[in-house]
């Protein structure tokens, strides 16, 4: 059989990655067997599970806990969404790399942010170096958020996003996660303007998955919104519960990214 990070890569190469987020060692397991062929953490739903913000808070001991767990149960390749390295000193970046890599990652998420892109840049060529050290063929998926964090004028998205595109590429990376974007016009000249697989985010209003695997799209990730709900579902259970003694779940309705990242900021703090 082939190794792991030979297989995530493969996976790739053609049809619909689907990648059902998960947060923890049992949610990676579940997903597993209910026939995802590999699993990928979010960043947000690892940070809240340990009690932390999303935005490079989580302690890194934390993160390489979560991966080891994860490897232990599952048999197929496992992605790690890292944020932006949780730093912007490459020294820190590279050690992060390597403890996700030796935690049982055989991928990695990496974000530019609203950062200048050859910061990432460099992240990227430092994560290379990294596996390559390691005898690792790490997929280095480099996300950009031109879209989530309208860094341009959307009537240059596409442009700034294949600009990105093309930097990551030559510094290493292994795919682009355009996260955000939901326009079937935009999502195919993406597809078309880069050689690097395309990963999109599971949002309202994108294109269904048989349409993104006709447009070119090799990945479609579930992001934060899965975390999103259950966290919902708790609040609406609670409520039900408090009221009734009972456990109602006909009213389950999701919280928002920001309710729940808002929800843990230490005390005191803005």
């Amino acid at each position: 059989m082939d190794r792991l990070d030979q297989q995530f890569h493969t996976l790739h190469q053609d049809g619909l990655l689907m990648l059902t987020n998960v947060a923890d060692a049992t949610g990676a397991r579940l997903v597993e067997q209910l026939g995802n062929k590999a699993v990928a953490t979010s960043s947000a739903a690892v940070a809240w599970v340990h009690g932390y913000p999303d935005g490079n808070a989580l302690p890194l001991e934390r993160l390489v806990s979560t991966v080891e767990s994860i490897a232990r149960l599952i048999s197929v390749p496992l992605t790690v969404d890292i944020e932006a390295g949780y730093s912007d000193d490459l020294a820190r970046v590279a050690e992060v790399i390597e403890a996700v890599i030796a935690a049982g990652a055989v991928g990695i998420n990496i974000e530019d942010g609203a950062a200048a892109p050859e910061l990432l840049v460099r992240k990227i060529d430092i994560a290379r170096q990294v596996a390559d050290r390691r005898g690792v063929k790490l997929f280095i998926n480099a996300r950009t958020d031109v879209y989530l964090k309208n860094l341009v004028p959307a009537e240059d998205r596409v442009a700034e996003t294949l600009k990105r595109a093309a930097l990551y590429q030559a510094a290493g990376a292994d795919g682009l996660f355009a996260a955000g974007v939901t326009a079937e016009y935009e999502i195919a000249a993406l597809c078309q303007g880069t050689p690097l697989p395309v990963n999109v985010l599971g949002l309202p209003g994108l294109p269904s998955p048989e349409a993104l695997k006709a447009l070119g799209v090799r990945r479609l990730s579930a992001g934060s919104g899965i975390a999103e709900f259950l966290y919902g579902a708790m609040v609406s259970v609670t409520k039900s519960f408090l009221q009734t003694g009972k456990l109602d779940s006909s009213g389950l309705k999701a919280l928002t990214y920001g309710e729940i990242n808002a929800l843990l900021k230490p005390a005191g703090k803005a």
